[in-house]
């Protein structure tokens, strides 16, 4: 009965867990979740710990990874079986990382709060490293609105999330000192480690890195086609499509400095509609202004197949096919823009043969982006997720970060709300204003301190206006990324490691 009991608190608080992220953005249920994971995880049976802990894993990510469903059986032609056999199977897997936090948590019996974090850190980097990474719902992103966000621009997501897990364990061991071990010392020490830390962490949001440059603000205007995913890659809608766009880019010529569609907006290869690249790369000259697109290209030199941005009528770099001023997608989404062992499972199903699921990646690090002389860092759809690869792509003199995306695979599910929280939270940790544009939204400006600066309403053909102006400095995160993190979680466990030497050494002389 007991385990029964555990077994609903495991799953129930992994399932509270995703309502901490938007678009429910209660950012503090996020510490109750952990409190749950704990208490499972400190468990006394190993056994009823890893099994608690896999139900919590299956709640939070089951439903938090449940927009998958969408375009695996709308767009993938799977049956809806096959399409929530799949979430769960990744669900599954992902299910593994927070099971060896409670395993290692059990094997060595821990019980200070910073070593939870240090292992929950440890996990989350291998949970967003291997097989290329998911990163997905990590709980940093839910304190974005918190008191607690000034710990982004310094230590970056995985600090937040140091910080959330860090603070549940505290809590989680106030409570068992009160009602366990009815220890009023240890109670008091953690309610005064926990006052303090926090205030500081709140102190951070007060501190400014970067200061705005508005003698470089730019108007810039996002065009949302709203292009519905069913339709967007069959042939017979292409001349659709280009109306589509034309008539919002017509109607927004001259008026704004830059125009900026989509990821893939025009569906065919950018290499059969060249003509129509020139004469836009034309007109934009003549009313002095840039517009930049995102589009499916193919390389001539290599035949790599490639998801990419590109300009029409920068006057640095007329457009032509092989131009340099070429942004290239380096991070891939499996199944969706690659099929890793394709030779294999493209056979076996039609979920293993989505539109353009043969991309092939471009470099991890490329030069800035031009555009009306300013100099843009972009990340396409999934890319944005990646921290330390849009860290890595910032430049001396990038001026915005953008990102395109194309979330109509997701439908009107959570999932377009998680991406682009994720989005502001790049924005907060490099100190730069995020500019991005989507086909059914949700496109939005967002401030270098990752607040929405103005949003374009979803599944509506519209345009979004807005003038936007870069900053000047650097961020903490965005000079060392990870290292100091890293480093602290180094030196916690040395720490803890020499403490608990000495105080074995000492049992052992109080013994003799």
């Amino acid at each position: 009965m007991k385990n029964l009991f555990i077994y609903f608190i495991a799953f129930f608080s992994g399932l509270l867990g995703v309502f901490a992220f938007s678009p429910f953005d209660y950012w503090g249920l996020a510490y109750v979740s952990l409190l749950g994971l704990i208490y499972v995880a400190k468990t006394q049976k190993k056994s009823t710990a890893l099994l608690g802990t896999f139900l919590w894993s299956m709640g939070f990510f089951c439903f938090g990874v449940s927009w998958l469903n969408v375009s695996i059986h709308q767009f993938g032609g799977a049956s809806l079986g096959v399409s929530y056999l799949l979430v769960g199977l990744l669900s599954a897997y992902l299910a593994l990382y927070p099971m060896l936090f409670a395993y290692l948590v059990h094997r060595f019996q821990v019980k200070s709060a910073v070593i939870f974090a240090v292992i929950w850190t440890f996990t989350e980097f291998l949970r967003g490293w291997v097989f290329t990474g998911f990163p997905w719902l990590q709980f940093g992103y839910t304190q974005i609105d918190s008191p607690f966000s000034g710990i982004a621009p310094i230590f970056g997501v995985s600090g937040l999330t140091f910080f959330t897990l860090w603070a549940s364990a505290v809590i989680f061991n106030s409570i068992f000192a009160l009602f366990k071990e009815k220890n009023i010392k240890l109670l008091l020490a953690n309610v005064l480690l926990f006052t303090i830390v926090s205030g500081l962490a709140s102190y951070a949001q007060k501190i400014i890195f970067v200061k705005s440059a508005e003698d470089k603000t730019l108007t810039v205007t996002l065009l949302q086609g709203n292009i519905e995913q069913n339709l967007k890659w069959d042939p017979a809608y292409l001349y659709s499509t280009l109306e589509i766009y034309q008539k919002l880019i017509a109607e927004n010529l001259g008026k704004s400095d830059l125009i900026i569609l989509p990821e893939s907006a025009l569906p065919t290869l950018e290499n059969s509609i060249v003509p129509f690249f020139e004469t836009l790369d034309r007109v934009a000259q003549e009313k002095n202004m840039e517009i930049i697109i995102g589009t499916v290209y193919q390389d001539e030199q290599s035949g790599k197949l490639l998801n990419s941005i590109v300009t029409a009528g920068n006057p640095d770099f007329p457009y032509k096919l092989d131009t340099s001023n070429r942004y290239n997608k380096h991070h891939l989404v499996p199944f969706g823009e690659y099929v890793p062992l394709e030779n294999i499972l493209r056979p076996l199903n039609s979920v293993f043969n989505l539109p353009m699921s043969a991309f092939q990646n471009g470099e991890a690090v490329q030069p800035s982006f031009m555009a009306k002389k300013r100099a843009f860092s972009p990340a396409i759809c999934y890319e944005i997720i990646f921290g330390e690869q849009v860290r890595e792509n910032l430049k001396k003199d990038t001026d915005y970060l953008l990102t395109i995306s194309n979330d109509a695979w997701f439908g009107d599910s959570i999932g377009p709300w998680q991406h682009l929280q994720m989005a502001r939270m790049r924005a907060l940790e490099l100190g730069k204003p995020l500019i991005r544009a989507t086909n059914t939204g949700i496109s939005v400006f967002i401030s270098a301190t990752g607040k929405i600066l103005a949003q374009a309403p979803q599944f509506v053909e519209t345009t979004l206006t807005y003038n936007i102006a870069p900053t000047e400095g650097k961020t903490p995160y965005s000079v060392l990324g990870n290292l100091p993190l890293y480093g602290l979680s180094l030196l916690f466990l040395l720490l803890h490691g020499a403490m608990a030497y000495v105080r074995r050494r000492m049992n052992l002389s109080q013994k003799r």
